[in-house]
């Protein structure tokens, strides 16, 4: 549960529809741009050529 106040839910809803999203979507883009902006995230794991699915 994530408790955020009504104005503040107001404004990434506008900002989610904007840009075609869920307000999940747009809340994981906005905490995966911050975790980036602030270094504090992992790169990716690369996909081995050998990993085959």
């Amino acid at each position: 549960m994530l408790r955020i106040d009504p104005e503040t839910f107001n404004q990434i809803e506008k900002w989610a529809d904007d840009e075609f999203r869920s307000v999940n979507g747009q809340l994981e883009w906005m905490i995966h741009k911050c975790l980036k902006d602030a270094k504090r995230s992992k790169p990716p794991k690369k996909k081995r050529d050998d990993d085959t699915v």
